[in-house]
């Protein structure tokens, strides 16, 4: 799995201060670091509007159909995913689960069907099937890129969900990424954010 940060807002906090400080015409207020004050408040108020002003965009790759299609259930954020219509997948890479890797009997099967699945979808191209429908035959497994933009509160959002403990294991190692990443960027919209390296998940204190 890469998660690679493509854009996030310039001064992100700032603009989050300016816009939210518009509420109540409190612009005297700013000053040098005046906004990460202001922005945990408005995280402890739960007053979270003012924080989709600001913007981060992630290009993910090496995850698989099973993660995105869970991530795309995410319908305030902007997709553009690697389409299989348009990209071969006669060669395709693909995600295997640490549960089936571990079990050699388990290993062994998915690993065949792999193999199997590759090839038929090798000889429907040989017979002329076009990618839209040759695809039809690819597993869940099948690794797939996508660039997802959504605003700041959004993405909390989307890290409280698939960070948790009852999140799959995919999806809460992506969250996780993510979240390391916009702590070093914005940290103060995520202060309340902390990744429990033990457990392998994020905890909202």
């Amino acid at each position: 799995m890469k998660v690679e940060l493509l854009s996030v807002t310039p001064d992100a906090e700032k603009l989050i201060e300016n816009a939210g400080r518009t509420s109540h015409l409190s612009f005297e207020q700013q000053g040098k670091d005046s906004e990460r004050k202001f922005v945990k408040m408005i995280v402890d108020l739960r007053h979270e509007s003012v924080l989709e002003h600001a913007y981060a965009s992630f290009r993910i790759s090496g995850v698989s159909r099973a993660l995105t299609h869970q991530l795309v259930r995410h319908r305030l954020c902007s997709y553009t995913q690697q389409s299989q219509r348009y990209v071969g997948e006669s060669n395709f890479n693909y995600v295997e689960p640490e549960s089936i890797k571990s079990n050699k009997s388990a290993h062994a099967i998915f690993a065949d069907f792999m193999v199997r699945t590759k090839d038929t979808y090798r000889r429907l191209k040989e017979l002329g099937i076009e990618n839209q429908d040759a695809r039809f035959v690819l597993p869940n497994a099948v690794c797939s890129e996508i660039v997802v933009t959504a605003n700041l509160r959004e993405w909390r959002h989307i890290i409280r969900v698939r960070g948790g403990s009852t999140a799959q294991w995919e999806i809460r190692e992506m969250a996780i990424r993510i979240l390391r990443i916009l702590k070093k960027k914005v940290p103060t919209v995520f202060y309340d954010f902390e990744i429990d390296e033990k457990e392998s998940m994020v905890v909202c204190t």
